[in-house]
């Protein structure tokens, strides 16, 4: 019986870090590959309307604030009538936008990766209907990512622009007087600091006593703090039961999350941040046989494979953080192991960034999993302000800290607050990759004068003998 043929050896759905990549990978390793994409640009949610322009919008605002607030002159740097010219701003945002997702279409040319444009659904295992046409694949990854929670009985609009999401709040056409965001996590605080630096009075409200859920418990009381002194107003333990528009303003009612009193908070721009879903909606997982689990998601094994024969998934759609990196290295292993290759991915090992200003990062355990675990660990910290390029640079808040196993010495966890958090922490990453100890990074000379040489006191302070502290 001669063996069946299919339009493409790979079809991935969904064009964004996971799924780009995956078909770019499968094209370099020799197969025919498409990519199935409804929005008008590659790259997802990330590129489109998630990590690139709130980015650029993060970097624009610290600029401003810098000049605004008189930050710069403290080096002699002196501005007279600095002003906001949030169009521009804006701009600068669209452009670096379209700069890379069309470097994402260049790259799908020079990899001969097919992009079929239209919503995806499946006809059966190996066979897509994708818009008009329908294609068949020997293998097809599920790379549909994921989209924002909504917040039951709080209708997002954001071309009003007053109920918004993240995507509504990246676009907003005036800076808000006063801006809620409804959760205490990372997107909620970043685009918060961004319209708090441009003068917004920011109100975030978090139904935890904590903000970031999931980090460092140190790292977490020491971001509210900075966050207090930058100017967030932080409601913690306190929910929403319901937000009323009327005359483009926001009325809130806020109860305390255990239950009590409640009281209305008027704003005239509400930012509705409490995480994200996987999207599964409209893939007709039903005609494969395919099944969310509980959370929406959808389940695989090692090497992403779900319960259906030449089906795989990646991404925000499985388990897992939703971040892009992580996606992009599932893509890699994904596209790896259906070309019969050994695509490993280890989860262990995921750095996590909140890029506000100072930033904050993280990879491993923090100290309460490994304590939970049972672990004997030993914790090695060293503040930022005794770091000699932190206090050059007048960045001295926040810390390094380094959780390392008590009897042998191998790095657990390592998490961190300062102004390049999110590049140092690509170091710690790497050492845990290759199992390092804390000595390992130690006795690893760091050049001076850097902000990363926090990170090898902190391993020092791990042995109780760190130099400059």
């Amino acid at each position: 019986m001669a063996e069946q043929t299919h339009d493409y050896d790979v079809l991935v759905i969904g064009a964004g870090p996971g799924g780009y990549v995956a078909a770019i990978r499968a094209a370099q390793l020799g197969l025919k590959v498409a990519c199935a994409e409804s929005r008008e640009a590659l790259g997802g949610t990330c590129l489109n309307v998630g990590c690139i322009p709130s980015k650029a919008l993060l970097h624009g605002s610290e600029m401003y604030a810098e000049a605004h607030k008189g930050v710069l002159a403290q080096f002699g740097v002196r501005f007279e009538n600095v002003s906001l010219d949030l169009s521009a701003m804006m701009e600068e945002k669209a452009a670096t936008v379209k700069g890379l997702t069309g470097g994402i279409e260049m790259l799908f040319r020079k990899n001969k990766v097919t992009w079929l444009k239209g919503h995806a659904a499946f006809q059966d295992a190996h066979t897509v209907t994708i818009g008009e046409q329908t294609v068949t694949a020997k293998d097809v990854v599920i790379a549909t990512g994921s989209s924002v929670t909504p917040l039951p009985g709080v209708e997002v609009d954001n071309e009003a622009g007053v109920v918004v999401d993240s995507t509504g709040a990246l676009m907003l056409s005036r800076v808000p007087q006063r801006l809620v965001v409804i959760g205490g996590g990372v997107i909620g605080l970043e685009l918060g600091s961004v319209w708090q630096r441009l003068d917004a009075e920011v109100i975030v409200v978090e139904f935890l006593d904590q903000l970031l859920p999931g980090m460092d418990g140190e790292v977490r009381k020491e971001a509210a703090k900075l966050f207090k002194k930058q100017g967030l107003d932080l409601r913690l333990s306190t929910k929403v039961t319901g937000v009323s528009v009327a005359d483009g303003r926001a009325t809130l009612t806020l109860e305390p999350s255990a239950g009590g009193e409640s009281e209305p908070l008027e704003a005239d721009c509400v930012l509705v941040a409490i995480g994200r879903r996987p999207n599964t909606q409209g893939l007709n997982l039903e005609a494969i046989g395919l099944e969310p689990n509980k959370h929406g998601q959808i389940e695989t094994d090692r090497e992403f494979r779900t319960s259906v024969d030449s089906v795989w998934a990646i991404g925000d759609v499985i388990p897992g953080p939703m971040l892009a990196h992580k996606a992009e290295d599932e893509g890699i292993a994904v596209a790896e192991n259906i070309a019969g290759e050994t695509g490993i991915v280890n989860h262990a090992v995921i750095p996590s960034v909140v890029y506000t200003m100072p930033e904050i990062a993280g990879v491993g355990l923090t100290e309460e999993a490994a304590r939970k675990d049972g672990r004997e660990i030993k914790v090695g910290k060293f503040p930022m302000l005794a770091n000699s390029r932190a206090k050059t640079n007048r960045e001295t808040t926040g810390f390094v800290k380094v959780i390392a196993d008590a009897q042998t010495d191998r790095v657990l966890g390592v998490w961190m607050i300062n102004s390049l958090a999110g590049t140092m922490i690509a170091q710690a990453a790497q050492a845990m990759e290759f199992g390092a100890t804390s000595e390992d990074i130690a006795y690893t000379c760091h050049a001076h004068p850097t902000q990363s040489e926090a990170l090898k006191e902190a391993a020092m302070a791990v042995q109780g003998k760190p130099i400059h502290i």
